[in-house]
């Protein structure tokens, strides 16, 4: 099924990762309005659930993620983190980059376009969920 940029695929976010991001999003209204925006819009057309609630194949803050870019076929994994947990290495994934705020809360098998830099758009299919810390709760 093809998701565009006027239909999403659904997501879920815990009320945790919810609570936290919100906090994020207040630091960030005077000096990135425009990122701000973007993950408030992530974050309104979400399902929110108790953490335990959250199926172990969706991708939280903090998970390890395996996917696919489904033009070039390469598979990629990366951790989604907050912006000071990412050192620059390729590892980890903020999500306040649009790769970020676009993996957060999509289960495997579902797919979702992304800008990438150079004005084009990527399409990635989420593959495997590898972790998951934020399931059981806590900060």
């Amino acid at each position: 099924m093809s998701q565009t940029k006027a239909k999403r695929p659904e997501i879920t976010v815990s009320i945790d990762d919810l609570e936290r991001l919100e906090g994020l999003l207040g630091e960030l209204r005077g000096g990135a309005p425009e990122i701000a925006d973007g993950l408030r819009s992530e974050l309104d057309r979400a399902r929110i659930v108790e953490p335990a609630e959250v199926p172990r194949d969706v991708v939280t803050m903090n998970s390890t993620v395996r996917f696919t870019d489904e033009e070039s076929g390469k598979e990629f994994e990366r951790t989604l983190c907050y912006p000071h947990e990412a050192t620059g290495g390729t590892d980890k994934v903020s999500i306040l980059a649009p790769l970020g705020s676009a993996l957060l809360g999509l289960s495997v098998g579902q797919s979702i376009d992304w800008p990438v830099p150079g004005g084009r758009t990527a399409r990635i299919r989420i593959l495997d969920v590898v972790s998951q810390p934020g399931r059981e709760g806590g900060r």
